[in-house]
């Protein structure tokens, strides 16, 4: 039995679709985008402003440590001067539980909140911030927990408690119940208004503002802070920002029958057994180790960070290996994205675009770089982008169809670039910020450049994208550095926008902490 599962693409669209109502009769009566937000700070339209940038972050105290925590500190010594925060996703571990909410997002980000300096008595479903919080969903976000591991996890709890849990999870009875909790704490949970009248109330007071496409939700700092969807865009110094949920276009394509098809699932089944067996005697080793001694700690942290590895590796097996049904892709949300960024082109005021979601097409983390599921939303993203260069044809000449695209999933900070990949995702920046509070991973012994095959020709490569930058894990044992990290992106006047990036480190090693800002650089 798997230790975390997933719903399925279908359920994640229709399970958010209730959750918001979408295209409720009452809500296109009046017009109503729901994929779109105005922030009212009334400084939207000025051409030069900060954002800062976090992911993966959702972990609580582990051994009394807690990097959220030290990540937030430092996020605070930039608030005055940064407008909002983007997550990009896995905003709490392990399960998306609303249980975990209080330890691993609440009391870590208090001062973000209203009501902060008592975080104990803010539910998690009626948070309001104080300057706009922007999150996209992560996977883990979506996962839950099967009964039999829930009761097992409540029965256990006080042996783990008193052992100081080896394995260290965030795992109480239950999970995100298909993303519930993600919906109850971020978004506007219209399916929670019963009453028609009360629903319509409800609109007329917070879908104020005017869109591209009609009305849209108003976002009111410290007043209320609710997202009006899953995937949302939305316009600040005439910058269009666009949050995308890639939960539901990351399936990879279906293995077929031809004679390498059938080799490559061979091999599959064969990686797979291997990482059960390696699985099976990493439990073994925790049993054998001491937390209290500080090099076997150390040693278990590197055994509890392989176990995540291998459990990544063998979900990312188990959805190529699926032949029970064919995997679902979420067009409808690919359509919006490819409709509202040929929009965004055709609209003079806007000098830029920006893309956030949670899974990275590009990256060098050793265990996301040749995921199937990070070459799916590679491709499925090229083609909206290929579809959308085509539809403004010589408008975009001489420039990226998109000027920066956010990920996190990969528990690192890195930047990257790519090069001509023959495809309108060339020359494109692309940072990752997953490296925000969870365990860390180090870069692939590969290297820093990214190849691809060349479909014409088999068995040739070429170079799409290259790894400019890269924080994660490094060292071992005792000397382990786990530079733990978030982005402040400061946005330059001009067309095209210029990005100045900086990267802040909040690092671990030999059991003390130091901060430190790394050298900024420039994105063009």
């Amino acid at each position: 039995m798997k230790f975390v599962s997933e719903p399925s693409t279908t359920v994640k669209m229709q399970k958010m679709k209730q959750r918001v109502r979408w295209q409720d009769p009452v809500i296109r009566e009046r017009g109503i985008d729901q994929t779109a937000v105005v922030i009212d700070d009334e400084q939207t339209e000025e051409p030069e402003f900060s954002f800062m940038v976090v992911g993966d972050s959702g972990t609580g105290k582990h051994r009394g440590e807690s990097p959220q925590r030290q990540i937030a500190e430092l996020m605070l010594e930039h608030r005055e001067e940064c407008r909002f925060v983007l997550h990009t996703g896995d905003v709490i571990y392990l399960v998306g539980s609303s249980e975990y909410y209080l330890s691993n997002f609440i009391k870590p980000y208090r001062e973000f909140l209203v009501g902060g300096s008592e975080p104990n008595k803010i539910r998690y479903d009626r948070m309001t911030f104080n300057q706009p919080f922007l999150p996209v969903p992560g996977n883990h976000d979506y996962y839950d927990l099967p009964v039999v591991f829930g009761a097992l996890s409540i029965l256990s709890l006080p042996i783990r408690r008193l052992a100081r849990s080896r394995v260290d999870l965030d795992v109480g009875w239950h999970g995100s119940w298909q993303g519930k909790a993600y919906a109850k704490a971020f978004l506007d949970y219209l399916e929670g208004i019963s009453n028609p009248e009360e629903l319509i109330r409800h609109l007329d007071r917070h879908y104020t503002a005017q869109g591209t496409q009609g009305r849209c939700l108003c976002y009111k700092p410290s007043q209320f802070t609710r997202l009006p969807n899953r995937y949302y865009t939305f316009r600040y110094g005439g910058i269009d920002f666009f949050a995308v949920d890639s939960n539901t276009f990351n399936d990879p394509a279906p293995l077929g029958k031809d004679k390498e098809s059938v080799k490559y699932r061979q091999q599959l089944e064969k990686r797979r057994v291997a990482i059960e067996r390696e699985k099976a005697e990493i439990s073994e080793r925790f049993t054998e180790l001491n937390p209290d001694d500080p090099e076997q700690s150390d040693q278990l942290d590197d055994l509890r960070t392989r176990l995540e590895q291998l459990e990544e590796s063998e979900h990312d097996i188990d959805k190529q290996l699926d032949t029970s049904h064919e995997p679902a892709v979420d067009q409808e949300q690919l359509d919006w994205l490819e409709h509202r960024l040929v929009e965004s082109w055709n609209t003079e005021s806007v000098r830029g675009r920006i893309i956030y979601f949670h899974h990275p097409p590009y990256v060098t983390e050793a265990t996301k770089w040749d995921q199937a599921q990070t070459l799916a939303v590679r491709y499925r993203l090229r083609q909206v982008l290929d579809n959308v260069a085509k539809a403004v044809g010589s408008q975009a000449e001489n420039r990226a169809i998109v000027d920066l695209v956010l990920n996190g999933h990969a528990h690192c900070l890195e930047y990257l670039r790519t090069v001509n990949t023959g495809h309108a995702d060339s020359h494109i920046n692309w940072l990752v910020c997953g490296g925000s509070g969870y365990s860390l991973r180090r870069q692939r012994d590969e290297g820093n450049q990214l190849s691809e095959v060349v479909p014409e020709e088999t068995g040739k490569t070429h170079l799409v994208a290259e790894s400019h930058l890269f924080l994660g894990r490094t060292g071992s044992g005792s000397d382990k550095h786990r530079p733990y990290s978030f982005a402040r992106i400061d946005v330059k006047s001009g067309t095209p926008p210029k990005f100045v990036v900086r990267p802040i480190i909040a690092e671990r090693h030999r059991s003390e902490w130091s901060s430190k800002s790394l050298p900024s650089f420039e994105m063009s």
